[in-house]
């Protein structure tokens, strides 16, 4: 059993770590490739669905509230007119249902925590595409189709989210068969 305490610092430690995350960034058009889809995979798996999702809320919370967690340093409420806003929205998602479907794992694998875990991404990428297409052409005034949107918002990051998804299985197995943390 977790105190309240070990709960608030779990929660606290992976929303750290996203924001971290934020800053291991490589400069692309549009969306940066950056460590944050790696934290959010880890504190779903980790945490558990309800936790999980509660470390993604307090960084999103913290970045609108004004400080610089977002990737570049973004803050504040106008936030939510950045291309990218819409990933930020789908780590929530993507915490909260990677921790569902890692909860119901009893004897984690690689592979099936593996799969979970793209099953998560897809989460991500859903709401970060659309958005990403939708900001693009109504906020920024940037006529882009939808592939390309498609192109410049995932199938580029693709590989790098997959290795991401990899490493954080491999974690995720080695922690949860010495001590599991979600219920």
């Amino acid at each position: 059993m977790t105190s309240a305490a070990q709960t608030v610092a779990s929660v606290g430690l992976m929303a750290g770590l996203t924001t971290v995350g934020a800053f291991v960034r490589i400069p692309l058009p549009y969306v940066p490739f950056t460590l944050q889809v790696l934290f959010v995979f880890l504190g779903g798996a980790l945490l558990g669905a309800r936790l999980g999702a509660l470390s993604q809320v307090v960084y999103l919370g913290l970045g609108l509230a004004g400080l610089p967690v977002f990737a570049g340093g973004a803050a504040g409420p106008a936030s939510i007119l950045m291309p990218t806003f819409g990933y930020i929205i789908g780590f929530v998602f993507a915490a909260y249902s990677i921790g569902v479907f890692t909860q119901k794992t009893h004897t984690p694998s690689f592979l099936n925590i593996f799969l979970k875990m793209l099953a998560g991404l897809v989460i991500i990428y859903l709401p970060g595409v659309v958005y990403l297409y939708l900001n693009l052409n109504l906020i920024a005034g940037r006529p882009c189709s939808f592939q390309n949107a498609l192109l410049v918002g995932c199938l580029i990051f693709l590989p790098g989210d997959v290795a991401k998804a990899a490493i954080a299985a491999f974690i995720t197995v080695k922690v949860k068969n010495r001590l599991p943390l979600a219920g």
